[in-house]
């Protein structure tokens, strides 16, 4: 039997240029994250209404990173 965690895991690490949906427009969510971890940053250039939602998570994470999240 396949293990379900695993699968879903996998999934969650993929990156985000490989996503089938990745040149999607950025969700409401990730907007409203991303602004406010560019406020927290105090980097506003990381912000623009136009990402993707790859471009958009991989901003997130970068921004996550340099905040220690």
């Amino acid at each position: 039997m396949e293990d379900l965690r695993a699968k879903t895991d996998a999934n969650v690490e993929r990156d985000p240029d490989e996503w089938v949906s990745g040149d999607d427009p950025m969700t409401p969510s990730q907007a409203s994250y991303l602004k406010t971890l560019c406020e927290q940053a105090q980097d506003q250039q990381s912000f623009a209404d136009n990402l993707s939602k790859a471009e958009a998570s991989k901003r997130i994470d970068a921004l996550r990173a340099k905040l220690n999240l």
